[in-house]
């Protein structure tokens, strides 16, 4: 028997995303020389279209060959050293394994408990700021986009907060599932350190990390911190005058981004949130038709990129994704921590056109009817209903 499978693969993850034509053909190309004046010009191209895109003027942008998780390491090995204090709330999966990851290194994690189906309470923390009146918490740490739950953080709400409680700790905010999906101001909203990755709404394969990082992170840094080689981010201020890098860089990847980046330019950032968000709001419409249940439970916190969905009570979430894999040959997100085999993903970020994501539906629909799931008809419908008659 055959296994062959006529037509394209539907990669509807959270990341990695679908890739751009352009982007493939970019990275089709010799390397050049890295210490070189041709790539010169490219580093400092690139670190110019990652701030308009972070949307700072003034940040250092730090590239590493990493994923996501290298950039996390980099924002907590350069500003903190074992036993200082961090506040992070506990939205999701990625925020559970940012805690995880400072543990491990010896910090003091204060941690503000959520039922993962919200973003994090500005209120609450404000509340521990203000109880903290030796100013023993050094950073304050937040997922934007918590791709397990679907769920976004307000990041000016919790900067307002912070600025309310009169407290100097450093802001460190995760991106990396919001970052070309939503809007993200790192100088207007005050973030001291933004970490985000290649592989969601950047369009790029996995394997390149980011960081911005304000000169107050990066003077606490160069006061402390903890130790760090391969992390260290004083070269990256060298980096950003010159377009070089202190290690080898990921030649293609960084083709890759480049032309990425084009495209968002080209597109319009807010023209690229507009999108996102209405492939979103299409994606809620058919759950409702569906009669399913949306993890995020505030309207409010809806995330643009992503939209997590549970299945009835005694119903496999991993069994429909297999089933959807198998019959149409389509790959969906799996629930993560305390939602394995609860809920599935459906990745709508990066680069998708309307009759792609609603194919993506599609094969939703169809999927819930094969692998038995409860639900009523008309998903779809309702999604193309919206479509056709919103703007984009």
């Amino acid at each position: 028997m055959s296994n062959f499978v006529s037509g394209r693969h539907f990669l509807q993850t959270p990341g990695p995303t679908n890739l751009p034509e352009r982007v493939l053909r970019a990275m089709n190309r010799h390397a050049i020389n890295h210490r070189g004046p041709e790539f010169g010009a490219l580093g400092l191209e690139i670190v110019r279209k990652m701030r308009m895109v972070f949307q700072t003027s003034s940040a250092t942008i730090g590239i590493f060959p990493a994923s996501g998780t290298g950039a996390w390491e980099s924002a907590l090995t350069n500003t903190l050293a074992p036993g200082d204090r961090i506040l992070i709330s506990r939205t999701g999966q990625f925020s559970h394994l940012w805690e995880q990851m400072a543990t491990r290194f010896g910090l003091d994690v204060v941690a503000l408990e959520t039922d993962w189906r919200r973003g994090a309470d500005a209120a609450a923390i404000q509340l521990a700021l203000e109880q903290d009146t030796e100013h023993k918490i050094k950073a304050v740490c937040a997922v934007q986009c918590e791709t397990s739950t679907a769920c976004m953080t307000d990041i000016a709400a919790v900067r307002d907060a912070m600025n309310a409680a009169k407290h100097p700790a450093l802001l460190m905010v995760d991106a990396i599932s919001s970052l070309g999906c939503a809007d993200y101001k790192h100088d207007d909203w005050g973030v001291d350190v933004t970490i985000a990755g290649s592989q969601k709404g950047l369009m790029v394969p996995p394997g390149l990390s980011f960081t911005a990082i304000s000169d107050k992170a990066l003077a606490v840094a160069r006061a402390g911190g903890g130790r760090r080689s391969y992390w260290d981010w004083e070269p990256l201020v060298a980096s950003n005058k010159t377009g070089f890098f202190p290690y080898t860089p990921a030649m293609n990847l960084l083709y890759a981004l480049n032309e990425a980046l084009d495209m968002l330019a080209e597109e319009g950032l807010a023209t690229t949130f507009a999108r996102h968000a209405r492939y979103a709001q299409a994606t809620r419409l058919a759950v409702a038709a569906w009669g399913l249940e949306l993890q995020c439970q505030d309207p409010n916190a809806y995330a643009p990129g992503v939209t997590a969905i549970r299945v009835p009570e005694g119903h496999s979430a991993d069994k429909l994704r297999a089933v959807i894999l198998e019959k149409f040959n389509m790959a969906l997100g799996n629930g993560l921590g305390r939602m394995e085999d609860k809920v599935f993903r459906i990745g709508h970020m990066g680069d998708l056109g309307v009759l792609s994501f609603t194919g993506t539906l599609t094969g939703v629909e169809m999927g819930l009817r094969a692998a038995g799931i409860p639900h009523n008809e008309g998903g779809v419908q309702a999604a193309m209903n919206y479509l056709a008659t919103s703007n984009g």
